[in-house]
């Protein structure tokens, strides 16, 4: 098993999800988060001057799939989180020793 922990813009949430889900893959865990990558954050320019913001909102979500879905759920949250600009986020895959259900007895 991958645990898949993708860090995506929280605008393109939604279409991650549908789209992992029309991909037969259902099980997620979302978190808020905040962070900086390659960027090191946003600078704005206004009338009265500039200032950055080094933490920028992001999505987190974590996805544990079995080896045969690792390269699907890979190539979804690619299509559907990208906009071609940078701070699109980043895909980190993990192997995932075990899981097992609270619920089983």
């Amino acid at each position: 098993m991958k645990m898949i922990v993708a860090i995506i813009r929280p605008e393109r949430v939604k279409n991650v999800k549908d789209a992992l889900k029309a991909a037969g893959i259902n099980g997620l865990t979302l978190f808020p988060v905040k962070g900086r990558g390659a960027q090191s954050g946003v600078c704005f320019t206004t009338r009265t001057g500039t200032f950055c913001v080094d933490e920028i909102e992001k999505m987190m979500l974590n996805i544990a799939v079995d080896d045969d879905q690792k390269q699907l759920a890979v190539d979804t949250i690619k299509e559907h989180a990208s906009t071609g600009h940078i701070g699109d986020g980043r895909i980190f895959i993990l192997p995932l020793e075990e899981s097992i259900k609270v619920s089983d007895l």
